[in-house]
């Protein structure tokens, strides 16, 4: 990622914004989180002495969690996340919490964040985690291995912050790491949605499947000029309702990055300092992006089940008219039948995440907190339904590649690129072999590397 360098125009407003909200706190109105404790004791106002060390306290004494620990892309998309709405000012923090944000942004600093377990209102928990490493508390992730956060700001000759007013409470509000999960997930959950449609495609292009139907979905394009076999009258359902259904899944997922887009207009602290004056919000309630996100989980979980039905008819030399299993010697050889038993119990697994994740409210916070969104939650389980999925894939390109082998010839022209592509990174399966190492390399390839519907 590239690296982010606020520019002196916005930190000179948010130092003006910052001005403004410690001239407000002068008053003696009471301001949740900062002259007041947070949660059941909002109620409680604190003495000038306790608010001193009140914003470094909210950092440690909600840092509960555990791992395992989100991602290092994850982790950094949630500095990146906070970043952003602190850009927009409203959170009124300093303009030097900002630069020391962007700069560890910069030089890598991966603080070790919760992934699960996680059942506060907001995000309390996982931020918790995240930032009371900017005062040199916690862990720091240092390639996978856990170092002590002030150890991790040594290495990089930096002190640790020192919070003001609001700060800590600031760090804590908002949900970034939804937002996190939202931003890195619709763009995995596109790339997918494209590796599919070849997958497609290709069953049309190796099956010889009529190709009527196809007409005005993204894979016309791709299977043009394909051989069609004339026995074939009507192709397995698996085969035809492909294109709709992956076509639901790219609206879904469409509709969670405008949601996302959304919560990066919304404030997210609450109070938010707004027009000079303290204003509750409810930006730490992501209910918004969980239900998005699990309604893309329930899409792309429907996906699965007709890629890995797609394989399966792949196999069949009924559908296919290629040798049983796909095996150069059927009966001595197994074929690629073990290929469609890790896809299904890839699918398997997904399907149990299939109930959606933002429902199951509990009273925390002696009743003051008695709803909570679980869009985080949302998040990690469509993170691992997407990964599974990307393994699924793998096996449906490898069934594919073998096929076209099989069936000889170039196959649609459009597809010569992928087919050349699969070709460079699995060998046919001329005798049986492992093929676990080779499905996890083309899944991660699948993952780095975008394919292209209009192939040169």
């Amino acid at each position: 990622m590239d690296d982010v360098t606020p520019s002196p125009a916005v930190l000179e407003a948010l130092r003006r914004q910052r001005a403004a909200m410690l001239a407000a706190l002068e008053g003696d109105r009471p301001v949740y989180g900062v002259s007041t404790g947070m949660g059941r004791l909002a109620g409680t106002r604190l003495t000038a002495e306790q608010q001193a060390d009140h914003q470094r306290n909210l950092l440690v004494g909600r840092a509960v969690g555990g791992p395992p620990w989100l991602s290092p892309e994850l982790t950094c998309a949630l500095l990146r996340m906070r970043l952003r709405g602190f850009l927009r000012g409203d959170a009124a923090v300093s303009p030097e919490l900002v630069v020391f944000l962007a700069d560890r942004i910069n030089d890598g600093f991966l603080p070790a964040v919760p992934r699960d377990s996680l059942g506060s209102a907001g995000e309390i928990i996982p931020l918790a985690h995240a930032f009371q490493t900017f005062v040199g508390i916690g862990t720091v992730l240092d390639d996978g291995a856990g170092i002590p956060a002030a150890e991790a700001l040594q290495r990089r000759g930096v002190e640790p912050f020192v919070l003001g007013p609001k700060e800590g409470a600031s760090l804590i509000q908002g949900s970034p790491l939804s937002e996190a999960y939202a931003w890195v997930c619709a763009g995995r959950a596109r790339r997918l949605v494209e590796w599919q449609t070849v997958c497609a495609a290709i069953a049309v292009d190796v099956l010889g499947a009529p190709q009527a139907i196809y007409r005005g979905t993204r894979i016309e394009k791709l299977i043009a000029g394909a051989a069609t076999r004339p026995e074939v009258v009507q192709a397995p359902i698996s085969v035809r309702v492909g294109p709709k259904v992956l076509e639901y899944a790219s609206q879904a997922t469409e509709e969670l990055r405008e949601t996302l887009q959304e919560s990066w207009e919304t404030p997210a602290d609450s109070p938010a300092f707004l027009d000079g004056e303290f204003v509750p919000t409810t930006g730490y309630h992501a209910a918004a992006l969980g239900l998005r996100m699990d309604a893309v989980k329930a899409a792309l979980i429907h996906a699965a089940e007709v890629s890995v039905q797609r394989l399966h008819r792949l196999l069949d030399p009924q559908f296919s008219g290629l040798p049983s299993q796909l095996a150069v010697d059927p009966g001595p050889q197994a074929g690629l039948t073990p290929l469609h038993k890790r896809a299904a119990g890839e699918l398997h697994a997904m399907c149990r995440l299939a109930a959606p994740a933002t429902l199951g409210s509990l009273d925390t916070s002696a009743g003051q907190e008695d709803v909570q969104a679980f869009a985080s939650a949302a998040g990690a389980e469509l993170e691992t339904v997407i990964e599974r999925f990307f393994a699924i894939t793998a096996c449906e390109l490898i069934a594919g590649r073998q096929a076209r082998y099989l069936s000889g010839g170039p196959g649609a022209p459009k597809l010569a690129d992928t087919y050349a592509w699969l070709g460079a990174r699995v060998e046919p399966v001329v005798v049986d072999r492992s093929l676990g190492e080779e499905v996890e390399r083309l899944a991660k390839a699948c993952r780095e590397w975008q394919s292209r519907l209009e192939p040169r």
